[in-house]
């Protein structure tokens, strides 16, 4: 959200990215976002946070997670002493498996089949707390770092091994001067082949493209002259084509909002050059994660009710339509039962699933069966592959985590 008297500051992203704009209280040459090298600190943050976004429910979360701030802030910064490096010089320092920050959750195992995907002594890390509510991450292979959003705070951020997280981009999904709502913020983000950042803006209801001027270009805002929901999630076929959901997660009322345009929620197709969406599928009320199989011939498309917490899979026709869709696996059942719903989903290249879902994130085989869940804790709302490709990041609430894993997915990279 944006305040009296905006302040502007520019800089230019690692890795040759354009410069990028800020307005407001966030600076993107600020100091590390959490940066609480001293532990009475931590107080401070948590309530000027509050005060920040001004949300009850997200103040709780935030004082829930501070705590923690300091113990993970010197965990990572901390320098390890060369004796330290040679003890572990035989072969546990550069253990991929092991553990560089403080480790969170469990890992249930449901069929031996997961071992191969998720080494039995894979652990959980949590990389840094206190966001308001962490989706849409996305692997900047270019760069070396993550980006997500953080909703409620309208931001985008950046981590990275070295740094940390700081804020990238904010606002990054509403762009007035009233206040919007719980999540005004920018939800699913993407990269295209041409390097470009693609992101969900719930506040300002579209699709929007950064260009390498550092300006921004809508991609879809309507359908049929109406203003769409807003968007949550988005993919890019290797052709160019972009799919994204529409529900109304985003809007201040949802989907009794009365600036609500559209009477359904649909999962929509833009071609390269064109502006207007084609509209896929309205079968869905809650629409949220997408993605592709390793051979592009099918799409998955989660959806986020309690009473039909689904993960479906359709059919692309030769033309990037869908055709008939089935349920690829049914996590209704434990929808009562444990927090979260399918939100968020990614494909590894040997065609498993992994989706969030009741309780964390559901591993599940080419065929739909369940092989295990990751649970770290907190409701995990979206993931995305990382890293060398083996390393499953993890948006948890108020927390990032990280998993590696055994297999890998793949990382957008510009083609050349």
């Amino acid at each position: 959200m944006s305040g009296a008297n905006p302040e502007k500051r520019t800089f230019s992203a690692a890795g040759g990215r354009p410069p990028i704009h800020t307005r407001g209280r966030a600076a993107l040459n600020a100091p590390p976002l959490f940066d609480t090298a001293e532990g009475a600190g931590a107080a401070a943050l948590r309530m000027r946070i509050a005060e920040i976004i001004g949300n009850v429910e997200v103040a709780r979360s935030v004082q829930r997670h501070a705590a923690g701030l300091v113990e993970l802030d010197r965990s990572r910064r901390a320098p390890v002493p060369a004796e330290a490096r040679a003890t572990f010089a035989a072969g546990c320092w550069d253990n991929p498996f092991m553990a560089r920050f403080p480790t969170v959750g469990r890992i249930q195992r449901f069929a031996p089949a997961l071992d191969t995907l998720i080494a039995p002594d894979a652990v959980i890390e949590r990389l840094e707390v206190g966001f308001a509510w962490s989706e849409g991450p996305v692997w900047d292979a270019a760069a070396g770092r993550l980006l997500f959003s953080d909703i409620p705070r309208n931001a985008i951020i950046e981590w990275s091994e070295a740094a940390g997280a700081r804020i990238w981009m904010q606002p990054s999904g509403y762009t007035g001067v009233a206040y919007y709502g719980k999540e005004p913020g920018s939800n699913g983000l993407a990269f295209d082949d041409r390097g470009r950042l693609h992101a969900c803006e719930h506040g300002d209801r579209r699709i929007s493209r950064l260009e390498p001027n550092g300006g921004k270009k809508t991609v879809a805002d309507s359908f049929q002259g109406k203003r769409l929901n807003s968007p949550n999630d988005l993919a890019f076929h290797s052709n160019g084509n972009l799919y994204f959901t529409d529900p109304a997660y985003g809007l201040h009322h949802r989907y009794e909002d009365p600036d609500r345009e559209l009477d359904f929620c649909g999962v929509y197709l833009v071609r390269p050059g064109e502006r207007e969406p084609l509209l896929l599928t309205d079968e869905l009320r809650n629409p949220n994660g997408l993605a592709f199989t390793p051979d592009e011939k099918h799409l998955y498309v989660t959806q986020s009710n309690p009473e039909r917490a689904v993960v479906m899979r359709y059919p692309l026709n030769a033309d990037g339509t869908l055709g008939a869709g089935k349920v690829f696996q049914d996590l209704t059942a434990y929808a009562p039962e444990m927090p979260g719903l399918p939100d968020g989903m990614t494909v590894d290249r040997r065609g498993n699933v992994f989706t969030t879902g009741p309780g964390g994130v559901w591993a599940l085989d080419p065929d739909g069966a369940a092989l295990g869940r990751v649970e770290t804790g907190e409701r995990i709302a979206n993931l995305c592959w990382g890293g060398d490709g083996a390393e499953l990041y993890l948006c948890s609430h108020g927390w990032l985590c990280r998993l590696r894993t055994l297999t890998n997915g793949p990382i957008p990279v510009a083609a050349a």
